[in-house]
């Protein structure tokens, strides 16, 4: 098995590799004469907490993203792992999510979350909740299951442990990367785009789309979005009605740079197809379009959020930053997620749950450049709180539940949720309460004429959190704990087309609370709470900038924490260690040729197990292998017609810890084409693009939240269809 993942490895980081060697030579000639001498680097770039990196050719990516505290970073300059993908992608591929948007990454898996269909993201293997991404830089704004893609101007990726640039994630996960989300800003041209469009089966789709500038120097900028989906999806007898709205503000002056944004979504799914749980080896998958899901399941959420954000230039050399953010969202759901045998036949059992959620999260930070002798400085400190509060109740029905089949579905009426009850689905009590805080400290060295680069800092934190009873409210436990969190990062720039960079990071989550027993024997510190966990990543890499193309490549190892039993004693001596190699290419190497994609190979081992059970082996649901590869062409021989296709491909994945039991790889194709004209004076855009072309039945994730093995079906052949119009 491992020997076929290192070969198709290799074959797909060729194939990247490609497109760099093919046209390395023709770009060498034409652009000698623009390469600029090292001495007239702009080397850490502005750094800025609001304005946005310029679009890389091509317009799929930046050139920069937020780095956290340390604001935004152009990718060469950058010690670490990052890609920021535009609102210019998002458009034409026709996203819903930002799911849809992240199938471009050949670095992330999406998956689903436990027992609900909140989207979820995987990072060099281990997760990443939505409901950890940041807004604006900010923690916890963002609607927890889904995202509207027509909301987004930049998604940005950053890989690797990240405690210290952004600070511990609220929900625990984030150790093998996180994601910030930036919201359309205002265009320098007025904007007023109507989108209408339809997806298969039956799914409508209208948008609108409005920017406007004014001032005397047209310094202050409104952007307006509107979207609304509703009807029958893909998949059989699915529903989705969505409803999204926002609007955001924004001021570029001379000193004073602000941003301030306000949304609300409307999100629900009926019939949703649920993920299976597998009993043993993992049945084969029903056909694409099939449903099993019981008609009187559903998932609605709606969410209110805004955030400002704003940074003021004190000096020429010093700027001051003030962000703060807030959500207030409910979430209600009737679910029957089946657990299957290897022939299909299935067992579920109803569960209900709602959720109300109250949010405030806010950062602040000062930077400041100064020199001492010739080395250039730019140190920064940041503060940054977070606190939430989670009202939660649930209900089940017996656990000894229905039959049913996922090959020959079967509807069976809603059965009462009695069984198992914890507090009222009508008015929620507090069940979880969240406090973070940090303060963190950075600097980043400009050395030998802007030919190295290091960056140096450290990040206190402490976190906070507590769970309360579901039917009286009662504290049953609380978590108080801190911990700092050092990173160090160097950059070389040997050539000015070439990066070389290195970093040392962590990651930071709770640790667990010690169980009374485990395998029937009793724990020594039964009760204890075990300081937070740190993830250590160590990672070198090396990048390159050919002005029309660029690519990417980076090793890493990345060791997480578990706890086990070692003499009686509960303590973090178990790891789970992976090793990876990362190879990425973007850009429009020639006028009208647009390549976007990588692959990544990781090796994923479980070490230092309970009682060695399980030693070396994989964890679940981690491909060694995943590649994608985009490609889009615009037509010379029909003026404004553009093709474009998508392969994604994503190795075996692994059902159980003990490795006994997997799913199979799996390849999927993309095409669309876009055709822009000119209808009574008016820019129109026609699109099309049709998901999983060979409607290939396939498992396309499984687990996602720790420990977790369930399935989650691939979307089958979807075809969508819209129109633009710019007024």
């Amino acid at each position: 098995m491992r020997h076929r993942s290192v070969s198709v490895a290799t074959l797909c980081l060729g194939l990247s590799l490609l497109p760099a060697q093919l046209f390395a030579q023709a770009e060498r000639s034409a652009n000698e004469a623009d390469i600029q001498e090292l001495d007239d680097y702009e080397v850490v770039g502005d750094a800025s907490q609001v304005e946005l990196s310029d679009r890389y050719a091509g317009d799929q990516v930046a050139r920069g993203a937020r780095a956290g505290l340390l604001g935004n970073l152009d990718y060469m300059n950058s010690p670490f792992s990052s890609t920021a993908f535009t609102a210019q992608l998002v458009r034409d591929q026709q996203s819903t999510s930002i799911g849809d948007v992240l199938q471009n990454d050949p670095f992330v898996q999406v998956a689903k979350g436990f027992g609900n269909f909140q989207e979820l993201y995987v990072v060099r293997g281990f997760p990443v909740f939505s409901d950890d991404m940041t807004f604006n830089g900010v923690y916890g704004i963002l609607p927890r299951q889904f995202l509207a893609a027509e909301f987004v101007q930049r998604v940005e990726v950053f890989r690797g442990a990240n405690a210290f640039i952004n600070g511990a994630a609220p929900g625990g996960s984030g150790v093998g990367g996180s994601f910030n989300i930036v919201p359309k800003r205002s265009t320098p041209e007025p904007l007023t785009r109507l989108t209408g469009g339809v997806s298969s089966k039956a799914l409508g789709y209208a948008a609108a789309d409005l920017s406007r500038t004014f001032g005397a120097a047209n310094d202050y900028g409104v952007r307006l979005n509107a979207v609304v989906r509703d009807g029958e999806t893909a998949v059989e007898d699915q529903d989705r009605a969505l409803s999204m709205f926002s609007s955001g503000f924004d001021y570029l002056g001379e000193r004073l740079r602000l941003s301030a944004d306000l949304g609300y979504q409307d999100h629900r799914v009926d019939a949703p197809r649920p993920q299976v749980t597998p009993n043993g080896a993992p049945p084969e998958p029903p056909d694409s379009d099939s449903s099993y899901a019981q008609p009187w399941t559903y998932t609605d959420e709606r969410q209110l959020f805004a955030a400002v954000r704003g940074e003021y230039d004190l000096s020429d050399t010093m700027t001051f930053w003030l962000a703060a953010g807030g959500r207030d969202g409910e979430e209600a759901n009737v679910l029957a997620n089946p657990n299957a045998n290897p022939d299909g036949s299935t067992s579920a059992y109803r569960f209900d749950n709602t959720r109300e959620d109250s949010v405030l999260s806010a950062d602040t930070g000062l930077r400041a450049e100064f020199a001492t002798g010739v080395v250039r400085h730019r140190m920064t400190v940041s503060a940054a709180t977070f606190h939430s509060e989670s009202d939660n109740a649930y209900a089940f029905s017996d656990f000894s539940g229905f039959a049913g089949d996922l090959y020959s579905p079967m509807d069976v009426p809603p059965p009462t949720a009695d069984f198992f009850v914890g507090g009222d689905l009508n008015n929620p009590m507090k069940t979880e309460e969240v406090r973070n805080s940090s303060v963190a400290l950075a600097d980043m060295l400009e050395m030998l004429d802007g030919r190295v680069l290091v960056t140096v800092g450290a990040r206190w934190q402490s976190i906070e959190t507590a769970s309360f009873d579901y039917d009286t409210g009662a504290e049953i436990a609380r978590y108080d704990d801190n911990a700092v969190t050092p990173a160090f990062g160097v950059v070389y720039r040997p050539a000015p087309r070439w990066s070389l960079y290195g970093n040392y990071t962590e990651s930071l989550q709770p640790g667990e609370t010690a169980p009374a027993t485990s395998g029937g024997q009793p724990v020594q510190n039964a009760g204890e709470i075990l300081d937070p966990y740190r993830g250590q990543q160590i990672e070198l890499g090396a990048k390159f900038d050919g002005t029309r193309y660029g690519a990417t490549a980076a090793v890493f190892t990345l060791a997480q924490p578990s706890a086990i039993v070692t003499n009686g004693v509960f303590q973090a001596d178990g790891e789970r260690r992976h090793t990876g190699l990362e190879l990425a290419v973007f850009g429009e190497p020639l006028a009208g040729l647009r390549l976007l994609g990588g692959a990544t190979y990781i090796d994923a081992q479980l070490e230092r197990t309970q009682d060695g059970a399980n030693e070396g082996n994989e964890p679940i649901g981690v491909p060694p292998v995943k590649a994608n590869f985009n490609l889009e062409y615009d037509l010379p021989q029909l003026a404004g017609l553009t093709l474009d296709g998508r392969v994604v491909y994503t190795d075996e994945q692994y059902t159980d810890a003990a490795n006994s039991n997997r799913i199979d790889a799996w390849t999927r194709l993309d095409f669309g084409l876009r055709q822009a004209v000119t209808l009574a004076g008016k820019p129109v855009t026609l699109r099309g693009r049709i998901h999983n072309v060979t409607d290939e039945n396939y498992w396309a994730t499984t687990g996602g939240f720790p420990g977790a093995n369930y399935l989650v079906q691939g979307e089958p052949r979807t075809f969508i269809l819209s129109a633009s119009v710019e007024l």
